[in-house]
């Protein structure tokens, strides 16, 4: 048993077929676990599996985030002094996940909490728009109604026209397209616009133009994961 637990925030790939956005040390500290909160048990599995195909998955024990009574739990291990793994669906543990509740946490409980290098599709995006990257806020889903969207977009193009504020959002992928279209229509023509798709792989797609040079051709994002930034 160690002296003290140890809290790991542990990256996995954004795409499957990238695993070589992780650094190789990712497979030696997990292997250093003894609890795991994951956010999805089943594709956790099958990513440690990809990291060693001789992992011993059933030595670790496994919490999954959304269970009821999860965060006594986790402050049980931290009480037994466990080294423990926090691991999300896809990019860094703690951004726009789950795992942000079970962090904070364990800094309520002041022991030892390690975030490892590991891809965010935020901050890739964010990269790769050109935009400013010093002020900038991700805001996660738009409103869903088309009334409460469409005043959102205008307010966040008042923002950052205002601030000069980078604005990050996403949306469900089998309704990007229809977000597009609505940008397209809200946003004033020279606002950039900023398409990040399928972020690390092969057919990753990161692009800046203003609004009034998007309607010229608009790229077809159904199911497709994105990234959406803007800049007034």
């Amino acid at each position: 048993m160690s002296d003290t637990a140890v809290v790991y925030l542990i990256p996995t790939w954004i795409d499957e077929s990238a695993p070589q956005t992780l650094p190789a040390y990712i497979l030696e500290i997990v292997q250093q676990c003894q609890d795991l909160f994951v956010e999805n048990e089943r594709t956790t599995r099958r990513f440690l599996k990809s990291l060693r195909k001789e992992i011993v998955i059933d030595s670790f024990n496994w919490y999954r985030m959304d269970e009821e009574g999860v965060e006594t739990t986790f402050r049980q291990s931290i009480r037994s002094k466990r080294v423990i793994g926090i691991i999300s669906e896809a990019g860094c543990p703690g951004i726009a996940d789950p795992g942000q509740a079970l962090v904070a946490i364990a800094q309520e409980m002041q022991v030892l909490v390690r975030p490892l290098v590991g891809p965010s599709s935020i901050l890739l995006a964010l990269m790769g728009s050109g935009m400013n990257g010093q002020s900038f806020t991700f805001h996660g889903y738009l409103p869903i109604d088309a009334s409460a969207r469409n005043q959102a977009i205008r307010a966040l193009e008042q923002d950052s026209l205002k601030h000069q504020r980078t604005q990050l959002f996403i949306e469900t992928p089998y309704r990007n397209n229809a977000l597009l279209q609505a940008l397209l229509q809200l946003l004033q023509p020279g606002t950039r616009l900023c398409i990040a798709a399928d972020i690390t792989a092969p057919t990753q797609f990161i692009q800046t133009k203003t609004v009034s040079d998007w309607k010229k051709q608009q790229p077809d994002l159904h199911k497709r994961p994105v990234l959406f930034l803007i800049q007034a």
